[in-house]
């Protein structure tokens, strides 16, 4: 499901969605300039919890939004501090959005102390677009209004332009891989591929959303040839951006052992183990190079 992020010059009474971001101080009183827009009434609807986020169902006299979802903001002069937390609330208020089943959730402007305008804009960018990278996700809206002109400004420039900016980066790529020198039975273990580049190729692939490199390359061996890839040491980086023919990857070599039954899976036509004199004459991408440049290392063969 996709999710529209907007910035908008708008008053927050004047807006009918799901529900409102409403900032609390520690003590759960609402910030004075807030205050100012929704009235000193709504205090006594304040549901005073241990949680820094909480979700209240709106009293019928406020605004026109069925859910307020409330956030204690940390306000300190340490900007370190202060930034750990500030993410931590913002990311915590749309994982209520979901919980709640909130589609659409307005934020208004979170004035925080010891971060400027500009570093507030950023930091909820950061964490809305960590947001979109959930696979499952119930938010189809967020709406930023801003109903003065200097700071809907900031927040135009360093929210949708952030968003664009790193969405645009993660199309384009370079995209992270990896591959693996499975030394096993005297030999280097390669793999026969199924798909376009053809050829044969190292073990490997691409990294997965929240996995390190070396997960990463420890699952494509297995995936690939059924082995269990142990003693595992980073060998070299590869970064030339013609190395794959479909777009341009940057891939980080490993070098380890292979342990058990080798073994084709669904994810290769053929696998099979080759001596270092005696390498199969296509090979995809640039894995000839990576084998020479390992070699050259005065690895034993």
């Amino acid at each position: 499901m996709s999710l529209k992020v907007l910035v908008e010059k708008k008053d927050i009474k004047k807006i009918k969605e799901d529900a409102i971001l409403v900032p609390l101080n520690p003590d759960f009183s609402v910030k004075k300039y807030f205050l100012k827009l929704i009235g000193k009434d709504f205090l006594k609807n304040i549901d005073k919890k241990e949680n820094k986020v909480f979700v209240m169902r709106n009293p019928r006299d406020f605004l026109n939004y069925k859910y307020i979802i409330c956030a204690c903001m940390q306000d300190t002069l340490n900007i370190k501090d202060t930034e750990e937390d500030f993410r931590e609330v913002i990311y915590e208020v749309l994982k209520k959005a979901d919980e709640f089943k909130i589609n659409s959730l307005v934020i208004p402007l979170i004035k925080v102390l010891s971060l400027s305008p500009h570093a507030v804009a950023k930091i909820m960018a950061q964490e809305v677009f960590r947001y979109m990278r959930k696979e499952e996700k119930n938010l189809k809206k967020i709406i930023f209004a801003l109903d003065k002109e200097r700071i809907y400004q900031i927040f135009k420039k360093n929210i949708s332009g952030y968003i664009n900016y790193i969405s645009k980066k993660i199309t384009q790529g370079p995209f992270l891989t990896v591959d693996g020198i499975v030394r096993y039975k005297g030999g280097i273990v390669m793999v026969e591929r199924k798909n376009p580049p053809f050829g044969w190729a190292l073990p490997g692939g691409f990294v997965d959303w929240g996995e390190s490199v070396e997960e990463a390359v420890i699952r494509e061996v297995k995936e690939e040839t059924n082995l269990d890839f142990v003693n595992i040491r980073q060998f070299k980086v590869y970064s030339q951006p013609q190395r794959d023919p479909r777009f341009h990857t940057v891939s980080v070599v490993f070098v380890g052992k292979g342990e058990g039954v080798l073994k084709a899976s669904s994810d290769a036509k053929n696998v099979k183990v080759f001596k270092f004199n005696n390498l199969p004459q296509v090979i995809a991408f640039d894995h000839k190079k990576i084998i020479e440049d390992y070699l050259k290392k005065n690895d034993k063969a």
